[in-house]
């Protein structure tokens, strides 16, 4: 089934060591971008950007190169910016 409005879910494991997986569902086809950033507010990784299908899509961010603490991801669709926190343990 298409999902009815964007969502962003919590990213598993969390807290996680060197891989996580995002998930988020869309109701349209849309350009998406979803980009992991610092506390900083600098962006460290760009998971997704282009255009993606009405449904329900899971990305995997291996962080093995970047450093322990946490990080918020942002997925921007159409007009709306949805963001969760993540904590990353090496």
């Amino acid at each position: 089934a298409i999902p009815e409005s964007v969502e962003l879910l919590q990213n598993y494991p969390n807290p996680f060591n060197a891989s996580t997986v995002i998930r988020y569902e869309i109701p349209d086809a849309a350009n998406v971008t979803l980009t992991v950033y610092n506390t900083n507010g600098q962006a460290v990784a760009t998971l997704q950007s282009g255009l993606q299908e009405a449904g329900r899509h899971e990305i995997q961010w291996n962080a093995a190169d970047v450093a322990s603490g946490i990080y918020v991801y942002v997925l921007k669709y159409n007009e709306k910016t949805l963001a969760r926190k993540m904590i990353l343990i090496h």
